[in-house]
């Protein structure tokens, strides 16, 4: 009954989180890990006997990432007239990822003389950015910038985990491997659109009154069984989310000659509906369990924050010169570039004899912490910047205004 009872709270006082975060402009992570932490310090304070809840982090990340990455995809448009857009956050996705990456375990193979594949397997973790963390920090942002912003973080995850396993499940890097990884990427399409097709058809015919819970089950299946085979089962997820979120824009294709759109887009708006509140509640108990695990030594340890400092400053640099080079705004994109959640899956996949003495729980939390920081306070001055030019302009049109021209405002609001 006790669990029972501060589960409930702790999940209402996350949500609370959730509803202000658009007004206090601070990412819902951070509160969510100090209440981790102060439950912990709570419980040991009390001496309340709590069993060893680290086993249970990896599960729930498993199903965060699935969610979240289902949840981005559905969000997104899928047009002729994002393709700028979609080019640009591949680009983002990937060149800054591949460019950290190795440089980071060039660093890391220098100070520790350690063999480079373990480094770059070590060096992966912190260049991915967190779609968790970052998809729900910038609802208050334009809605060019969001679709950017869930495009490129979404991306990063699923560029992120294949280019980890790629690393992580070969021993040698010829010819043959990428042939075997080209062929890999090809088999998880194939499957990928066979997969939706078929839940599609399900969405579409079930006429039980349970219909969304076994999609969603039989989603997290097909992405744990391809796992097992090591194909990038994250491909699956964005294709099927891109897939039933933009049917009017795949009318064209036969398959969905089998189906009423009308009705089925119906059913993929609750199934969106559920998908969002059930990405709400994994999150939360996500980063509140690691909250909970953390420790206060590992947030304060000096023998890793001129790295954190460092690899935080090479993301901030790597990000300025890759939003100046596609031209898209510098502020405040320059600030959503939060690592959380993938960060702390790759970091627990990595096998024991690989980890590098360097790179700890402390090195993790510690960039995990100052990017997101750095996220929340950007965001605030960006945004009480836009609101002086905002004024600025309402003003300076305040004399060619009426007081009926409410129009007029909501286009300098909106430009």
């Amino acid at each position: 009954m006790t669990v029972i009872i501060s589960l409930c709270i702790l999940l209402l006082i996350a949500y609370l989180f959730d509803l202000t975060a658009g007004f206090t402009k601070i990412p819902s992570v951070i509160l969510l890990l100090l209440l981790g932490w102060i439950v912990k310090e709570v419980t040991f304070f009390f001496d309340i006997k709590i069993p060893n809840l680290s086993s249970t982090l990896p599960i729930l990340g498993t199903i965060g990432l699935i969610l979240i990455v289902l949840e981005g995809a559905l969000e997104l448009e899928l047009n002729h007239s994002k393709k700028n857009l979609i080019n640009k956050s591949v680009l983002g996705a990937l060149l800054p990822l591949l460019i950290l990456a190795f440089s980071l375990a060039y660093a890391f193979h220098y100070y520790t003389a350690h063999p480079f594949k373990d480094c770059l397997a070590n060096a992966i973790p912190f260049c991915v950015i967190s779609s968790a963390i970052a998809i729900p920090s910038v609802r208050n942002l334009s809605s060019n910038l969001k679709e950017f912003v869930i495009y490129e973080s979404s991306l990063s995850d699923i560029f992120g985990v294949i280019f980890f396993n790629f690393i992580v499940f070969n021993t040698d890097f010829g010819a043959k491997t990428f042939g075997y990884f080209f062929l890999e990427i090809l088999l998880i399409v194939i499957i990928s659109f066979i997969a939706t097709f078929l839940l599609s058809f399900l969405l579409n015919k079930i006429d039980h009154h349970i219909k969304f819970v076994p999609i969603i089950l039989l989603v997290i299946l097909i992405y744990e069984i391809s796992k097992i085979f090591h194909l990038p089962a994250l491909i699956f997820i964005l294709v099927f989310g891109l897939s039933i979120g933009n049917l009017d824009e795949i009318k064209h294709l036969k398959w969905t000659q089998s189906f009423r759109l009308d009705l089925l887009n119906k059913e993929v708006a609750k199934f969106k509906e559920l998908t969002i509140e059930a990405t709400f509640i994994i999150r939360a108990l996500f980063f509140m369990l690691f909250g909970f695990l953390i420790k206060t030594s590992e947030i304060i340890n000096p023998d890793t924050i001129i790295w954190a400092m460092s690899i935080v400053g090479a993301i901030y640099f790597l990000r300025f010169l890759q939003l100046y080079l596609s031209k898209m705004p510098i502020f405040p994109l320059l600030f959503v570039a939060p690592r959380g959640l993938i960060t702390i899956l790759l970091f627990l996949s990595i096998a024991p004899e690989q980890v590098l003495p360097l790179v700890n729980k402390s090195l993790i939390i510690q960039v995990i912490l100052l990017t997101a920081l750095t996220m929340m306070l950007g965001l605030m001055v960006s945004a009480k910047h836009r609101e002086i030019i905002i004024k600025e302009k309402i003003k300076a049109k305040h004399s060619e205004l009426d007081s009926n021209d409410t129009d007029t405002v909501d286009e300098i609001v909106n430009s």
